[in-house]
């Protein structure tokens, strides 16, 4: 599987693929390195609710829109509360969690817009990066998916909110970006219970004692199928948030103790 994220800086990966094809587009996802953040949430660590000090995460984040010519301005980004709310995005909403989570946009775990100048944002240690794209209307969309967002049909919804402002689903190309991987992503019975059971022969691997691996990548991809997405234009990043340690920060693996990375996508006006 080619790998659709391509590093160019000590910073940053970045969808070259996409880049190339569409002038202007800006999409990627933040390393873990570049940044300004001591231990545990060393040292590029986007997140402000994470106990890590507040001037350290806003120079972070400074140095990151910096790398991208963007402004904190430009940057909007959801409250992340593992659901499914979608919001369109307009001027109106720029700025919004750039310097304070307490101004993101309410409830909201999906972003789209067909705004230039508006970077479009979601932290992500572990949760499952989904980055959508219109070629034709150049809209443009980001969506935090942990596996209570993924069950619940995040994917699907978006794809839905596309639909809803003219994107024909077969123009819709999807990334699935960096988070854990099935082999280190243990569940339960109170999890995969959630899953509807035609996705579970693909997504789920039994490992005795009530205990499961689960592909959320993989879950993330039938999703999308069945919402009419085709299988040509979705992309599966080969990256672990996990095993990628010298890269990534990992939930799981640093057990809660840790940064958080970013997920953007925006057009330079």
């Amino acid at each position: 599987m080619n790998e659709p994220f391509i590093r160019k800086t000590e910073r940053m990966l970045f969808i070259k693929k996409w880049q190339d094809k569409i002038p202007g587009l800006i999409a990627g996802f933040t390393t873990r390195n570049g940044g300004v953040s001591e231990a545990p949430f060393d040292s590029l660590n986007i997140g402000l609710h994470v106990n890590d000090e507040k001037q350290h995460v806003l120079t972070n984040r400074k140095l990151f829109v910096k790398d991208l010519s963007f402004s904190m301005n430009d940057w909007v980004s959801g409250e992340q509360v593992h659901q499914t709310k979608i919001k369109k995005l307009g001027e109106a909403d720029k700025g919004s969690g750039a310097a304070s989570n307490a101004d993101s946009i309410p409830n909201t775990d999906g972003l789209i817009t067909n705004k230039k100048g508006i970077l479009c944002t979601a932290y992500f240690a572990d949760c499952v990066p989904l980055f959508f794209l219109d070629p034709v209307t150049e809209y443009i969309g980001i969506a935090h998916a942990g596996w209570k967002g993924t069950v619940n049909g995040m994917a699907s919804k978006m794809a839905a909110a596309f639909k809803e402002n003219g994107v024909l689903a077969e123009n819709l190309h999807v990334i699935i970006g960096p988070c854990i991987s099935s082999a280190y992503y243990e569940v339960d019975n109170h999890v995969v219970r959630h899953i509807m059971p035609k996705y579970r022969e693909n997504c789920v691997t039994p490992r005795g004692n009530n205990q499961f691996l689960l592909d959320l990548k993989q879950l993330n991809v039938d999703i999308l199928l069945q919402a009419g997405v085709l299988r040509n234009n979705i992309d599966v990043t080969n990256y672990c948030t996990f095993k990628d340690r010298a890269l990534f920060f990992s939930h799981r693996r640093d057990e809660g103790k840790t940064g958080r990375m970013a997920g953007f996508i925006g057009f330079s006006l």
